[in-house]
């Protein structure tokens, strides 16, 4: 899933986690974000890609991010969140890293 733009309170949260709600619905368990174009996180959207995390694990799948800019990447090293995600840098070895 390509996103793009900001990801902060509000509608943008609203629709990743919808979106990730439906693939998961649809029987999708491998989801890979692609972050190469979001140009701005807030907590909120750290909120929304953690929560995301959670419910595509408990419900059997994989969550993987690919493509994070420096600030993103900073961002999550900062809150120690880094480590919980499984974070490539490009998307051929990500999807060859799914299970």
């Amino acid at each position: 899933m390509d996103l793009s733009g900001r990801i902060t309170l509000g509608e943008a949260s609203v629709v990743v986690r919808d979106v990730i709600n439906k693939l998961m619905g649809n029987g999708n368990k491998k989801i890979l974000l692609n972050l190469a174009e979001v140009n701005y996180i807030d907590s909120s959207g750290i909120g929304v890609l953690v929560s995301s995390f959670s419910t595509v694990r408990s419900q059997g799948g994989e969550l993987k991010l690919v493509n994070l800019s420096k600030r993103i990447r900073d961002l999550l090293q900062i809150t120690k969140l880094y480590s919980l995600f499984d974070v490539k840098d490009d998307e051929a070895t990500a999807i060859g890293s799914f299970r």
